[in-house]
């Protein structure tokens, strides 16, 4: 059976969510999120921008389907205190009338106990309903599995970087995942692009295609979920068609990650991972060290 077509259960909250999700930061057409959703693609991220039409796709579906999405929205928010005003608003703006999760972006840190607090209190007013959280700190990830495990965490869903060029999840977060746990997506799966640019391959390699950037993030096991953000129909039917292609094959992984290596090498991140800075600047380009 193609694995990539499975679905997968997010954390102790009963939701199942194909493995592919959909931003709302790119500006593709609301009928082509409706058409995916259609396919199957249910798990929906009000993100870091909040394009119309994907408010536009989110309304409609939501007419009959409401109970088959998970709506997830973002705050980037360092006050706690501002948060709920944050999403009253985007409630009205979006038209959705809850969100199914809240989640804290660009955390390092541990959120401190004032969020919980502010969470507690939008769940209790039926604005959101389970906790998610993002970090550019993969040393956090493996601490929040820890607790999440023991039954001390509340971020039901985990979110951070992995693709062919940031590859530093497979030291630092996937080797430390316990039985129980919560949902693992991750995102930039084409390297804002980078992995799709004949102007940045080493000499002599053809561009990986946007289909084979999800596939490789998705072959890994642990790896729920796989943000797309696709910015037309077209790129939105080419991340589905990462499901319908299934894992990738040995010889293609070992192409991706040759590229990936040199991009590592030769294109710092515009926003580097902890880590990711140390490791360019001491010069280890080769994959596994990241």
């Amino acid at each position: 059976m193609n694995e990539l077509m499975e679905k997968r259960s997010i954390g102790r909250t009963g939701f199942e969510t194909h493995r592919l999700g959909i931003g709302s930061t790119f500006n593709a057409p609301a009928e082509a999120i409706e058409a995916a959703f259609e396919w199957g693609v249910n798990y929906l991220y009000w993100g870091t921008v909040r394009q119309p039409d994907f408010a536009k796709a989110m309304r409609n579906i939501a007419k009959t389907r409401r109970d088959d999405m998970i709506l997830t929205i973002q705050s980037y928010s360092d006050d706690p205190a501002t948060i709920e005003d944050e999403v009253a608003e985007q409630i009205k703006v979006s038209g959705i009338d809850h969100y199914d999760f809240l989640l804290l972006g660009n955390r390092m840190e541990k959120p401190h106990d004032g969020y919980l607090e502010t969470f507690e209190r939008m769940r209790e007013k039926g604005m959101v309903g389970f906790l998610s959280l993002s970090s550019h700190n993969r040393l956090l990830i493996p601490r929040l599995m820890e607790e999440y495990a023991r039954g001390e965490s509340p971020y039901d869903l985990l979110m951070f970087r992995y693709n062919a060029v940031h590859r530093g999840a497979e030291r630092d977060v996937f080797p430390h995942i316990p039985s129980t746990r919560p949902a693992l997506k991750t995102y930039t799966a084409t390297r804002w692009g980078h992995l799709l640019d004949p102007d940045k391959m080493p000499p002599g390699e053809a561009p990986v295609s946007a289909r084979d950037c999800y596939r490789y993030s998705l072959s890994h096991s642990a790896v729920d979920l796989v943000c797309a953000g696709p910015g037309s129909a077209a790129q939105m039917e080419e991340a589905i068609s990462a499901l319908e292609a299934g894992p990738l094959a040995a010889d293609e992984k070992a192409r991706i990650e040759r590229i990936g290596a040199y991009q590592y090498g030769e294109y710092a991140p515009a926003y580097g991972d902890r880590g990711d800075a140390e490791d360019i600047a001491a010069g280890r380009s080769k994959a596994p060290e990241r």
